[in-house]
């Protein structure tokens, strides 16, 4: 049997048969999802400076409603 070692708490445990593998508990998995939540992790994205200000700008206008602010609807 294959035994991996939890990525959150370090604890051996199986790799077959275990319904929260990677982890070892359900409580090991949602410490690490709320690590994600919380912005712990996070994925680098190489981006240059001008691509990533329009990227910024595009996500704020679309969160605000659109380049006015306004919701229209």
């Amino acid at each position: 049997m294959r035994v991996v070692a939890c990525p959150q708490c370090g604890a051996e445990t199986p790799w077959e048969g275990n319904s929260y593998r990677p982890f070892c508990s359900e409580r090991c998995r949602l410490i690490d999802l709320g690590a994600w939540l919380d912005e712990k992790y996070a994925i680098p994205a190489p981006l240059d400076d001008e691509s990533a200000d329009d990227e910024a700008g595009t996500a704020m206008d679309a969160a605000r409603g659109g380049r006015n602010g306004r919701h229209d609807g």
